[in-house]
């Protein structure tokens, strides 16, 4: 009799146990963080962070090209840092598309995501004063700015390493870090030429 207690008490666990394992993993689960909650239910933590990192980059790339089209309309620039964002907007435009095509085909839509704030980004004032400065001072700040953008694009590209999964986007989070670290080091001469 203690036998067949201790089997039946043994069979409920394992139930109990396996209705738990087969609960919707879809369904609201309360007081668990979970992450963000417009991941989407297909995505896991990795492919959260794949998806996250370019979003967050396109927006970031769009504000770099935002900074450079400022420079380059300003009258009396200096011309190498005009270059340098003629460059800019070579290399951070077809990245910007080639991360929409991996959102598009992971169903996401690029155009509900990305940052506002942080990781290098810059305010509305940053921006004001960028548009409102002369040649020579744009020059300086879009400079100053640009190293500053540069490495929260690092940071974020770190992060992919670390957390992503996605080929791809890795291979792009390492080019951003090789391509970027080297823009900086020549912006910080170009600041001390000026």
């Amino acid at each position: 009799m203690r036998i067949r207690t201790l089997t039946i008490g043994t069979l409920a666990l394992a139930t109990a146990l396996t209705l738990t394992g087969c609960s919707n993993p879809g369904s609201d689960m309360q007081g668990m963080d979970h992450g963000s909650s417009s991941a989407p239910h297909s995505a896991d933590a990795a492919a959260q962070a794949d998806i996250d990192f370019a979003m967050n980059m396109i927006a970031h790339h769009q504000q770099a090209i935002e900074m450079s089209d400022v420079l380059l309309g300003t009258q009396g620039a200096d011309p190498e840092v005009a270059e340098l964002a003629e460059r800019i907007k070579a290399a951070q435009q077809p990245e910007i598309d080639t991360m929409t095509q991996w959102l598009t085909a992971w169903g996401e839509d690029p155009a509900m995501g990305g940052m506002h704030h942080g990781d290098g980004m810059m305010s509305p004032d940053d921006m004001a004063a960028l548009e409102d400065a002369d040649g020579p001072t744009a020059s300086r700040l879009f400079l100053e700015q640009m190293i500053v953008h540069h490495e929260g694009a690092i940071e974020m590209a770190e992060q992919e390493l670390a957390d992503g999964k996605d080929a791809r986007a890795r291979d792009l989070a390492q080019r951003v870090i090789d391509d970027q670290t080297a823009e900086i080091a020549e912006m910080r001469s170009m600041l001390d030429a000026l």
